[in-house]
């Protein structure tokens, strides 16, 4: 298992997620479509997520 803050690589965002790393790929995409606006979800930012990724 592990965790990601979106705060971690969008400043001033509180929101959280577990799991996999797949299951958070998964929740990350949704979130960053719904909550801020990118439709497109570029490489460069699943490296971010993956990076900042921590056991949980």
């Amino acid at each position: 298992m592990k965790a990601f803050r979106c705060g971690d690589v969008v400043p001033g965002c509180a929101r959280t997620f577990s799991g996999t790393e797949d299951d958070i790929l998964g929740q990350v995409a949704q979130h960053a479509q719904h909550d801020h606006g990118l439709t497109d979800i570029p490489e460069a930012l699943v490296t971010q997520v993956r990076e900042a990724m921590t056991p949980a």
